[in-house]
């Protein structure tokens, strides 16, 4: 079952590209990961699902409902922390969580204690004493008190230390065994690689892939090194599925999508001294699609 459709979704703030054309569809049950560089247009989908922002095109739906139309009965189970987080500076924490818990139909009070215990969160402490990554685990807990269906977190993990990003990514875990989807949005590939299902990655506004994280990794990319003795001619390696090249003198690396014979006839010509052919990691396969 699809917990979130979006279709042919289009925002422009006056004449600059928001997104363009955005397709994407979440699955009940998964942790799904949305990359691409700040600017790609990461939050500009978010805000647009959350009908914080009205998209230009296309349509977005949540639980089978209407982004727009119907956005404040998704919002009782959705949870969202945005990328940077804003408070009222004079209040206390658990005054703060207790007036957030209010908007929602339950009682969330073992709740809030529970994920302030986690993330070591001191709730009687007021907003303006806490560092900005006491801040960041505040917004943790706004998101997560009601157990939300959905939760969607906007670059998450920006200011927590890696103890904490570790608890963050248990509790995560925890509540997904329980059924909660996630959308992770987050220029960290690490990150996204420890704790996705599946990945959407986005370039300058539109999605150029979705799969699984191992899928990413084992799509036929290989990763090659080599040496040689003399300084590669230049075009030695410019051949039909080589991407992300790098040459300096005898030394070369590059991703390659082919058959493997070819591959090994172009390096044979080429008499290197040293050769390595492995997969390539997450982050090199983003690399390549914004080459």
């Amino acid at each position: 079952m699809s917990i979130v459709e979006i279709q042919h979704l289009k925002k422009y703030y006056g004449h600059a590209r928001g997104i363009e054309d955005v397709n994407l569809s979440l699955e009940e049950g998964e942790i799904f990961g949305f990359i691409g560089p700040n600017g790609a247009g990461k939050s500009t989908t978010i805000r647009t699902l959350l009908a914080l922002i009205r998209p230009t095109a296309g349509s977005a739906t949540i639980f089978g409902k209407d982004c727009i139309r119907c956005a404040p009965e998704i919002a009782q189970d959705v949870g969202y922390l945005p990328s940077e987080v804003f408070y009222y500076d004079g209040m206390r924490v658990k005054d703060l969580l207790a007036y957030s818990a209010s908007f929602y139909r339950k009682n969330c009070d073992a709740r809030i204690r529970a994920l302030a215990e986690r993330l070591d969160l001191d709730l009687k402490k007021k907003i303006d004493d806490l560092s900005f990554g006491n801040r960041k685990k505040v917004g943790i807990v706004q998101a997560m008190l009601h157990e939300p269906k959905l939760l969607i977190l906007d670059e998450p993990t920006s200011g927590l230390d890696p103890l904490m990003q570790q608890r963050f990514f248990e509790l995560l875990r925890e509540d997904n065994r329980k059924g909660t989807t996630v959308l992770f949005s987050s220029h960290v590939l690490s990150e996204v690689r420890k704790i996705c299902d599946r990945v959407a990655i986005i370039r300058d506004g539109r999605i150029v892939n979705v799969d699984t994280v191992n899928a990413l990794q084992d799509n036929g990319y290989k990763k090659v090194t080599l040496e040689t003795r003399q300084p590669l001619p230049e075009g030695a390696l410019a051949a039909e599925g080589v991407t992300s090249l790098s040459v300096q003198g005898g030394a070369a690396s590059f991703l390659y999508q082919g058959a493997m014979p070819k591959l090994l006839t172009m390096l044979a010509a080429l008499e290197p001294v040293n050769v390595t052919i492995g997969d390539p990691d997450l982050e090199e396969i983003f690399l390549h699609y914004y080459q």
